[in-house]
Protein backbone atom coordinates (compact mmCIF):
# COMPACT_ATOMS: atom_id res chain seq x y z
CA UNK A 1 0.00 0.00 0.00
CA UNK A 2 1.26 3.45 -0.90
CA UNK A 3 2.54 5.31 2.17
CA UNK A 4 4.10 8.50 0.93
CA UNK A 5 4.08 10.90 -2.03
CA UNK A 6 7.09 13.19 -2.44
CA UNK A 7 6.92 16.30 -4.63
CA UNK A 8 10.15 17.43 -6.27
CA UNK A 9 11.33 20.98 -5.77
CA UNK A 10 11.81 22.94 -7.98
CA UNK A 11 9.24 21.87 -10.53
CA UNK A 12 6.74 23.42 -12.92
CA UNK A 13 6.77 26.88 -14.46
CA UNK A 14 10.07 28.49 -15.36
CA UNK A 15 10.57 32.23 -15.85
CA UNK A 16 10.30 31.94 -19.63
CA UNK A 17 6.92 30.23 -19.39
CA UNK A 18 5.59 32.73 -16.84
CA UNK A 19 6.68 35.53 -19.18
CA UNK A 20 5.07 33.91 -22.25
CA UNK A 21 1.73 33.41 -20.51
CA UNK A 22 1.79 37.00 -19.26
CA UNK A 23 2.52 38.20 -22.79
CA UNK A 24 -0.64 36.54 -24.06
CA UNK A 25 -2.78 37.72 -21.15
CA UNK A 26 -1.60 41.32 -21.43
CA UNK A 27 -1.94 41.32 -25.22
CA UNK A 28 -5.56 40.21 -24.84
CA UNK A 29 -6.16 43.17 -22.52
CA UNK A 30 -4.20 45.82 -24.41
CA UNK A 31 -4.72 45.17 -28.12
CA UNK A 32 -7.96 45.13 -30.10
CA UNK A 33 -8.92 41.55 -30.75
CA UNK A 34 -8.73 38.98 -31.88
CA UNK A 35 -5.18 38.08 -30.77
CA UNK A 36 -3.54 35.18 -32.58
CA UNK A 37 -0.80 32.93 -31.19
CA UNK A 38 1.45 31.06 -33.63
CA UNK A 39 1.82 27.45 -32.42
CA UNK A 40 1.35 26.54 -28.75
CA UNK A 41 2.62 29.40 -26.61
CA UNK A 42 4.20 26.69 -24.41
CA UNK A 43 3.94 22.93 -24.73
CA UNK A 44 1.03 22.25 -22.39
CA UNK A 45 -2.62 21.78 -23.38
CA UNK A 46 -3.92 22.98 -20.01
CA UNK A 47 -2.17 26.33 -20.47
CA UNK A 48 -3.25 26.60 -24.10
CA UNK A 49 -6.88 25.79 -23.31
CA UNK A 50 -6.95 28.30 -20.45
CA UNK A 51 -5.68 31.05 -22.75
CA UNK A 52 -8.08 29.99 -25.49
CA UNK A 53 -10.92 30.38 -22.99
CA UNK A 54 -9.72 33.94 -22.35
CA UNK A 55 -9.93 34.71 -26.06
CA UNK A 56 -6.58 33.77 -27.61
CA UNK A 57 -6.74 32.12 -31.02
CA UNK A 58 -4.07 29.54 -31.78
CA UNK A 59 -2.89 28.91 -35.35
CA UNK A 60 -0.22 26.74 -36.94
CA UNK A 61 0.79 29.16 -39.69
CA UNK A 62 0.72 32.91 -40.23
CA UNK A 63 -1.37 32.42 -43.36
CA UNK A 64 -4.26 31.74 -40.97
CA UNK A 65 -3.90 35.22 -39.45
CA UNK A 66 -5.76 38.13 -41.09
CA UNK A 67 -3.50 40.90 -42.39
CA UNK A 68 -2.82 43.59 -39.82
CA UNK A 69 -3.86 41.47 -36.83
CA UNK A 70 -1.94 41.02 -33.56
CA UNK A 71 0.19 37.89 -33.51
CA UNK A 72 2.27 36.37 -30.69
CA UNK A 73 5.29 34.18 -31.32
CA UNK A 74 5.71 31.31 -28.86
CA UNK A 75 8.36 30.91 -26.17
CA UNK A 76 10.31 28.50 -28.42
CA UNK A 77 11.37 31.19 -30.88
CA UNK A 78 11.04 31.51 -34.66
CA UNK A 79 13.32 31.90 -37.64
CA UNK A 80 13.93 35.17 -39.55
CA UNK A 81 11.71 33.78 -42.32
CA UNK A 82 8.75 33.81 -39.93
CA UNK A 83 9.51 37.40 -38.91
CA UNK A 84 9.65 38.34 -42.60
CA UNK A 85 6.33 36.61 -43.27
CA UNK A 86 4.79 38.62 -40.44
CA UNK A 87 6.11 41.87 -41.94
CA UNK A 88 4.70 40.92 -45.33
CA UNK A 89 1.27 40.45 -43.78
CA UNK A 90 1.64 43.72 -41.79
CA UNK A 91 1.05 41.90 -38.53
CA UNK A 92 1.53 43.52 -35.13
CA UNK A 93 4.02 41.06 -33.59
CA UNK A 94 4.54 40.46 -29.90
CA UNK A 95 7.52 38.16 -29.49
CA UNK A 96 7.30 35.86 -26.44
CA UNK A 97 10.53 33.98 -27.25
CA UNK A 98 12.28 32.95 -24.04
CA UNK A 99 15.34 35.18 -23.51
CA UNK A 100 17.48 32.06 -23.06
CA UNK A 101 16.45 30.87 -26.52
CA UNK A 102 17.18 34.33 -27.90
CA UNK A 103 20.65 34.00 -26.35
CA UNK A 104 21.26 30.87 -28.46
CA UNK A 105 20.10 32.69 -31.61
CA UNK A 106 22.54 35.52 -30.88
CA UNK A 107 25.37 33.04 -30.37
CA UNK A 108 24.58 31.31 -33.67
CA UNK A 109 24.70 34.60 -35.59
CA UNK A 110 27.94 35.61 -33.89
CA UNK A 111 29.62 32.31 -34.69
CA UNK A 112 28.50 32.53 -38.32
CA UNK A 113 29.85 36.07 -38.61
CA UNK A 114 33.21 34.81 -37.29
CA UNK A 115 33.34 32.09 -39.94
CA UNK A 116 32.56 29.02 -37.85
CA UNK A 117 30.63 25.94 -38.87
CA UNK A 118 28.00 25.62 -36.14
CA UNK A 119 26.95 22.27 -34.67
CA UNK A 120 23.56 22.47 -32.99
CA UNK A 121 22.82 19.68 -30.52
CA UNK A 122 19.07 19.22 -30.58
CA UNK A 123 16.10 17.29 -31.90
CA UNK A 124 14.86 17.62 -35.47
CA UNK A 125 11.35 19.04 -35.76
CA UNK A 126 11.37 20.79 -32.39
CA UNK A 127 10.19 24.39 -32.78
CA UNK A 128 13.21 25.77 -30.94
CA UNK A 129 15.58 23.90 -33.25
CA UNK A 130 13.74 25.08 -36.36
CA UNK A 131 13.99 28.68 -35.19
CA UNK A 132 17.70 28.45 -34.35
CA UNK A 133 18.62 26.70 -37.61
CA UNK A 134 16.68 29.33 -39.55
CA UNK A 135 18.98 32.03 -38.17
CA UNK A 136 22.06 30.69 -39.99
CA UNK A 137 20.85 28.03 -42.45
CA UNK A 138 24.03 27.79 -44.48
CA UNK A 139 26.42 27.50 -41.55
CA UNK A 140 24.67 25.08 -39.20
CA UNK A 141 24.50 21.28 -38.83
CA UNK A 142 22.08 19.48 -36.53
CA UNK A 143 23.60 16.79 -34.30
CA UNK A 144 21.01 14.67 -32.46
CA UNK A 145 22.98 11.70 -31.11
CA UNK A 146 26.43 10.43 -30.19
CA UNK A 147 26.40 8.47 -33.44
CA UNK A 148 25.73 11.62 -35.46
CA UNK A 149 28.49 13.39 -33.52
CA UNK A 150 30.91 10.71 -34.68
CA UNK A 151 29.81 11.09 -38.31
CA UNK A 152 29.20 14.80 -38.87
CA UNK A 153 31.50 16.48 -41.39
CA UNK A 154 32.62 20.11 -41.51
CA UNK A 155 34.60 22.13 -44.10
CA UNK A 156 37.28 23.19 -41.59
CA UNK A 157 37.81 21.03 -38.47
CA UNK A 158 39.70 23.91 -36.88
CA UNK A 159 36.77 26.30 -37.17
CA UNK A 160 33.86 24.61 -35.35
CA UNK A 161 31.47 26.00 -32.72
CA UNK A 162 28.75 24.19 -30.81
CA UNK A 163 25.43 25.39 -29.41
CA UNK A 164 22.59 23.41 -27.84
CA UNK A 165 18.83 23.28 -27.62
CA UNK A 166 17.98 24.65 -24.19
CA UNK A 167 15.73 21.81 -23.01
CA UNK A 168 17.89 18.74 -23.59
CA UNK A 169 19.22 16.38 -20.94
CA UNK A 170 22.40 17.74 -19.42
CA UNK A 171 23.96 14.28 -19.38
CA UNK A 172 23.05 13.48 -22.99
CA UNK A 173 24.40 16.79 -24.19
CA UNK A 174 27.64 16.27 -22.30
CA UNK A 175 28.22 12.92 -24.03
CA UNK A 176 27.70 14.42 -27.47
CA UNK A 177 29.96 17.37 -26.70
CA UNK A 178 32.71 15.04 -25.47
CA UNK A 179 32.63 13.14 -28.76
CA UNK A 180 32.76 16.37 -30.72
CA UNK A 181 35.66 17.69 -28.63
CA UNK A 182 37.66 14.56 -29.36
CA UNK A 183 37.03 15.01 -33.09
CA UNK A 184 37.46 18.79 -33.11
CA UNK A 185 39.90 19.73 -30.31
CA UNK A 186 39.75 23.43 -31.18
CA UNK A 187 35.96 23.50 -31.05
CA UNK A 188 34.50 26.62 -29.46
CA UNK A 189 31.64 26.47 -26.97
CA UNK A 190 29.69 29.36 -25.42
CA UNK A 191 30.93 30.81 -22.12
CA UNK A 192 27.98 29.17 -20.36
CA UNK A 193 26.05 26.07 -21.30
CA UNK A 194 22.94 26.86 -23.30
CA UNK A 195 20.85 24.42 -21.28
CA UNK A 196 18.65 26.71 -19.23
CA UNK A 197 18.73 27.04 -15.47
CA UNK A 198 15.23 25.57 -15.13
CA UNK A 199 16.07 22.45 -17.13
CA UNK A 200 19.21 21.96 -15.02
CA UNK A 201 17.43 22.52 -11.71
CA UNK A 202 14.52 20.21 -12.52
CA UNK A 203 16.83 17.43 -13.67
CA UNK A 204 18.94 17.75 -10.53
CA UNK A 205 15.76 17.63 -8.43
CA UNK A 206 14.44 14.51 -10.17
CA UNK A 207 17.79 12.76 -9.66
CA UNK A 208 17.50 13.39 -5.94
CA UNK A 209 13.84 12.39 -5.96
CA UNK A 210 14.48 9.10 -7.80
CA UNK A 211 16.84 7.96 -5.03
CA UNK A 212 14.06 8.32 -2.45
CA UNK A 213 11.07 6.71 -4.19
CA UNK A 214 9.95 3.51 -5.91
CA UNK A 215 8.25 5.24 -8.85
CA UNK A 216 8.41 8.65 -10.51
CA UNK A 217 5.49 10.39 -12.19
CA UNK A 218 6.30 13.35 -14.44
CA UNK A 219 3.40 15.65 -15.23
CA UNK A 220 3.85 17.15 -18.67
CA UNK A 221 2.88 16.91 -22.32
CA UNK A 222 4.17 14.40 -24.84
CA UNK A 223 5.53 17.22 -27.01
CA UNK A 224 7.33 18.86 -24.07
CA UNK A 225 11.03 18.16 -24.49
CA UNK A 226 12.00 19.03 -20.94
CA UNK A 227 9.21 16.85 -19.49
CA UNK A 228 10.33 13.87 -21.56
CA UNK A 229 13.88 14.41 -20.39
CA UNK A 230 12.76 14.26 -16.74
CA UNK A 231 11.33 10.80 -17.41
CA UNK A 232 14.56 9.79 -19.08
CA UNK A 233 16.68 11.03 -16.17
CA UNK A 234 14.62 9.09 -13.62
CA UNK A 235 14.79 5.91 -15.70
CA UNK A 236 18.56 6.31 -16.07
CA UNK A 237 18.75 5.87 -12.30
CA UNK A 238 16.87 2.58 -12.49
CA UNK A 239 13.45 3.80 -11.38
CA UNK A 240 10.24 3.28 -13.34
CA UNK A 241 9.00 6.65 -14.56
CA UNK A 242 5.96 7.71 -16.56
CA UNK A 243 4.80 10.87 -18.31
CA UNK A 244 1.20 11.91 -17.64
CA UNK A 245 -0.88 14.96 -18.61
CA UNK A 246 -2.52 15.04 -15.18
CA UNK A 247 -3.62 12.67 -12.40
CA UNK A 248 -6.26 11.14 -14.67
CA UNK A 249 -3.41 9.49 -16.59
CA UNK A 250 -2.19 7.43 -13.62
CA UNK A 251 -2.35 3.70 -14.31
CA UNK A 252 -3.13 1.77 -11.09
CA UNK A 253 -0.91 -1.07 -12.31
CA UNK A 254 2.12 1.23 -12.04
CA UNK A 255 1.53 1.54 -8.30
CA UNK A 256 1.67 -2.18 -7.51
CA UNK A 257 4.28 -2.67 -4.80
CA UNK A 258 5.21 1.03 -4.65
CA UNK A 259 5.43 2.44 -1.14
CA UNK A 260 6.80 5.85 -2.09
CA UNK A 261 5.87 7.74 -5.26
CA UNK A 262 7.68 10.83 -6.49
CA UNK A 263 5.98 13.54 -8.55
CA UNK A 264 7.55 16.31 -10.58
CA UNK A 265 6.49 18.41 -13.55
CA UNK A 266 7.91 20.02 -16.66
CA UNK A 267 8.67 23.72 -17.00
CA UNK A 268 5.38 24.50 -18.78
CA UNK A 269 3.08 22.74 -16.28
CA UNK A 270 0.75 24.64 -13.91
CA UNK A 271 1.40 23.60 -10.30
CA UNK A 272 -2.32 23.06 -9.86
CA UNK A 273 -1.91 19.78 -11.78
CA UNK A 274 0.75 18.62 -9.31
CA UNK A 275 -1.44 19.56 -6.36
CA UNK A 276 -4.38 17.67 -7.87
CA UNK A 277 -2.19 14.58 -8.26
CA UNK A 278 -1.01 14.93 -4.66
CA UNK A 279 -4.62 15.23 -3.50
CA UNK A 280 -5.51 12.12 -5.52
CA UNK A 281 -3.01 10.12 -3.47
CA UNK A 282 -3.82 11.92 -0.21
CA UNK A 283 -7.43 10.80 -0.49
CA UNK A 284 -6.09 7.24 -0.55
CA UNK A 285 -4.31 7.80 2.76
CA UNK A 286 -0.82 8.74 1.52
CA UNK A 287 1.31 11.32 3.31
CA UNK A 288 2.49 14.18 1.08
CA UNK A 289 5.91 15.83 1.45
CA UNK A 290 8.36 17.91 -0.61
CA UNK A 291 12.00 17.25 -1.39
CA UNK A 292 14.38 19.97 -2.57
CA UNK A 293 15.80 23.28 -1.56
CA UNK A 294 16.49 25.46 -4.62
CA UNK A 295 14.41 28.62 -4.66
CA UNK A 296 14.17 30.09 -8.15
CA UNK A 297 13.87 33.87 -8.19
CA UNK A 298 14.61 34.56 -11.85
CA UNK A 299 12.29 36.92 -13.70
CA UNK A 300 12.44 38.08 -17.32
CA UNK A 301 11.30 41.50 -18.48
CA UNK A 302 8.32 41.64 -20.80
CA UNK A 303 9.01 42.29 -24.50
CA UNK A 304 9.07 45.96 -25.53
CA UNK A 305 5.83 45.60 -27.51
CA UNK A 306 4.10 45.11 -24.15
CA UNK A 307 6.35 47.11 -21.83
CA UNK A 308 6.21 50.38 -23.77
CA UNK A 309 2.45 50.45 -24.28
Amino acid sequence: MLHKVILAKPRGFCAGVVRAIEVVEQSLERFPGPVYVRKEIVHNPHVVNALRTKGARFVDELTEVPEGATTIFSAHGVSPAVHEAARTRRLRVVDATCPLVTKVHVEAKRFEKEGYTILLIGHQGHEEVEGTMGEVPGAIRLVQTVEEARAVTVPDPGKVAVITQTTLSVDDTREVIEVLKRRFPRMVTPAKEDICYATQNRQDAVKRLAREVDLVLVIGSRNSENSNQLVKVARSLGKPAYLIDDHHGINPNWLAGALRVGITSGASVPDQLVQEAAEFFKEQGAEVAELGFIEENIHFALPPEIARK
